[in-house]
Order: C-alpha cells, then structure tokens, then sequence
C-alpha cells in the first residue's frame, strides 16, 4: 500500500472512530438524559422547573410556567403556578417549581429529590410533597439565615442503573448540597457509592434494607430499617394473635424484600417461633392459589407479606385467595391505595409494620399543615420525606457545605423536630425510631371503603 493510501485509511479510520465515539455520547446523553459536560440540570430527568417531569395532569397554567421558568421570565412563571395551585392544589412539583422562581436567580442553596416518577408516581408524588412542604416553610420564613432553599427534582424510574447515572450528575454538579432519595433500597444502594466518593449526603425517606446500615458515612435515612419493622410484627404475631408458625411471601429480586424476609425469620425464631415455608413472588412458576395452599398444609397459622412495589399485585392474590382464613402480616410495601381497592374485605384485619400514621401522634401539627397545604391527607412517605429535608435544612444551618452537613448529621448531639418526632441519627446513619402498627378495618376515610388504622396499647 503506497504512503499515500496509508494516509487515507488512517484519516478514514480517525474519522470513524470519531464518528462512532460522538454517536455513543448522543445514545447516552439521549437515552440517560444525563448532561454529561455540565452542572446545569440536564433535559430529561432533572429539573429545578424548566421541565414537566410530572406531565399527568399538568394545567395549562403549569405547562406555560415551566416555558416562562426555562426564559427566565420569573414573574410570569409565578403567576402561572399560582394559577396552577389553585386548580390542583395537591401538586407537588408545582409548588416546587413556584418556590424556585420565586427565588430567580438570586444565591440560594441548592438540595436534590431523587424519585420514582416513571416508576412509581405515587410514591414520587408523596415524596414530593414532604419535600415541597419543607421547602415551602422555611423559604417563607427568611430561608436559611436569609439565604432560601432551591430544590431541584430528579426522576431515576426506581432503576438502579438510572439511580447510579442520576447520582453522577448531581455529585458532579457543585451546586448539590444534599439529596433526598433514593425511593426503594436497590436504587439507593446503587447511588451510595457515588455519593460517598463525592462527600454529597443522601438521606432516603423510604428505603429500609438493613444492607443500608452504615454503607457508607454520607448515606442516612429518616426511615427505621427492617429491623424495627420485623421485631414489631414478630412480636404481635406471637403475643397478640399468640400464632406460632408463619409463611412468608418475598421478591428475591428486591434488596428490600429480602431484608424485611431475613429480619422477620431472625425475629420469629428469637422469638420462639417457626417458619414453615417461603414463597418467592419472583419464581417464574409461581401461583398464587397453589402457593396458600401448599402454606395452609405446612401447618402455617400466618401469612407474612414482605412484597415490594413491583410485586403488590402477586401479594395481593395471595389475600384474595387466603380470603381471610389466615391472619395476614406485611411490611410497608404493602401500605397502599392498592391494599385498600383491590385487597377490601379480604385484606380486612391485615396487620402492616409502617414508620409513621397521621393518626397515631395527636400532639403533632404536622399533620393539620400537611392537610391545610395539600388539602388531603399525607402518607408517611410524605412525613418522612418531610423529615429528611429538615434534616438537610438543620445541617445547611450548622455548615452550608457538603462535607459540613455530614459532619453536622453525623454529630452525637443532633436534633431536629420531624413530622414524625425527634430526628436523631445511630452511628449507621439508621434513624433511631419506632415502627407503628396499622391494620385495615372498614372506614370512610378513603374513598375505597376501607382504611389504616393505627393500633395502639402494644
């Protein structure tokens, strides 16, 4: 081959080469959303309020708001959310979008929200609304020594791979003091690392695996772990119902499930107690009608549902089909409307280990703020989600940097007042908390029929 045709192919192949490279950034950048040469919020999952992330529903008013935020035209964004809230006065992401604008572009510290949009909106709205609500006060009451909180939303879809690129971007991005999230433990878990290597904190409002338990020194959580959870309904099955032998139904695909599993087993043969038999919700062959069955014939007295959110709809089979001939036990996985619609008089009785009840505490004003702001009832994702920006807020207060926020969360004599009580941190990052019991009875306090109600005396 002459010199000349060398110098060809060499060109031709550098030119491929960059060709296949920039066509491999574009599917990232395109498929992630993720922004990868900048800090500003990236087009498809982040937003601080130039993009709907939540589009179901989404008014007029705040569809024009997020196109008069991302022209920086404040004033009529303002006007357009306030418009918005007062139509749906239940939405998170627009009060959100609203308190960023108001503060424009004048110096504020800026947190993080990390949630399920795409794969859990329910869950992501509740989050949201602890978050916004938090947010909301202290912004109207001189922000944080006179500088106000700007909050940025992020939707990972509950996917670790998305929690793990979500989180690149936000430890990349200087502006990110703190992060609220991640939803389920697997996404979590996914995005610890990342954070640790940054010193950006992470405190989740709802993911309990014990495998969280002192991951790492920047990652905390408002919710009590599976252990709390597991010790409570041990102790009821064997005390209260005074049953000695349980069947547990699991998702051994989920980091949660499986927790709330082991927890429950350590906890019941402490207990003195047996398990006859496991269930697993992921096997390709599972059946509902055959599984209770094959329950019933081991001998077991009590069915134990640690179904996560992608399973609900195997567990709750599993209540229609036991109609009521064992007494049922779940974690909060199970704490749903779902329970309610579609579990109804066969979920009647079922005793669920959840962090937090509306009723539960009636010294509490959080409670009737929530209500008053939302015009509805709040779930504990709300509450605790509310109480991990509170936590956040009380660190930017002692040291507004990321590596001060740890260290203020981390210090043996912080203390912040939650929805939920008192926020203290253990040396794991666990939430030094109880767990509250609720079971299902008939009520008109949802549309459904049935409701929550927590049990107390225990």
């Amino acid at each position: 081959m002459s010199k000349k045709n060398e110098t060809a192919v060499l060109v031709l192949s550098l030119l491929i080469t960059i060709g296949l490279a920039g066509a491999g950034i574009w599917w990232l950048t395109s498929r992630s959303g993720i922004n990868l040469g900048g800090s500003s919020p990236q087009k498809q999952y982040l937003s601080a309020g130039e993009k709907l992330l939540v589009s179901d529903n989404a008014t007029t008013n705040k569809q024009a708001a997020v196109k008069a935020i991302a022209s920086r035209n404040y004033n009529a964004a303002i006007s357009d959310l306030q418009a918005s809230l007062k139509a749906n006065p239940n939405d998170p992401e627009a009060l959100i979008y609203l308190n960023n604008a108001r503060i424009g572009d004048r110096k504020s510290y800026t947190i993080a929200a990390a949630v399920p949009i795409r794969g859990d909106i329910n869950a992501a709205l509740e989050i949201l609304r602890g978050v916004a609500q938090a947010q909301n006060e202290i912004n109207q009451s001189d922000g944080i020594s006179g500088t106000p909180l700007k909050v940025l939303i992020a939707n990972d879809d509950n996917n670790p791979e998305m929690a793990a690129q979500i989180a690149t971007a936000l430890a990349n991005n200087s502006e990110i003091l703190g992060v609220i999230g991640h939803f389920g433990s697997d996404t979590t878990l996914a995005a610890s690392k990342i954070y640790q290597q940054k010193q950006l904190v992470a405190i989740s409002p709802t993911s309990t695996s014990v495998q969280l338990s002192g991951v790492a020194s920047n990652i905390f959580r408002t919710v009590p772990s599976d252990r709390f959870a597991a010790n409570a309904l041990s102790r009821y099955m064997l005390g209260k119902l005074q049953k000695q032998k349980a069947a547990v139904f699991f998702n051994s695909a989920s980091s949660y499930s499986k927790s709330l599993k082991d927890e429950f087993t350590t906890a019941i043969y402490g207990d003195g107690g047996q398990i006859v038999g496991y269930f697993d919700f992921a096997n390709g062959n599972f059946n509902a009608a055959n599984s209770v069955k094959s329950a019933i014939a081991q001998g077991a007295q009590v069915i134990m549902l640690a179904s996560d959110s992608a399973t609900i709809d195997k567990a709750l089979q599993v209540v229609q089909i036991n109609a009521k001939r064992l007494p049922l036990l779940a974690g909060d996985g199970a704490y749903t409307a779902k329970t309610l619609q579609i579990g109804g008089a066969g979920a009647t009785d079922m005793v669920l280990a959840v962090p937090w009840h509306i009723l539960a505490d009636p010294q509490s004003n959080f409670p009737q703020t929530s209500k008053q702001l939302w015009n509805a009832e709040v779930s504990w994702r709300t509450a605790l989600a509310y109480d991990a920006a509170i936590a956040l807020i009380a660190g930017l207060k002692r040291n507004p940097t990321r590596t001060g926020i740890q260290q203020a969360l981390s210090a043996s004599d912080f203390s912040a007042k939650g929805a939920s009580g008192p926020i203290r941190f253990l040396p794991s990052g666990d939430r030094n908390r109880a767990v509250q019991l609720v079971t299902v009875k008939p009520g008109n306090r949802t549309s459904y029929g049935y409701e929550f109600v927590p049990i107390s005396g225990l």
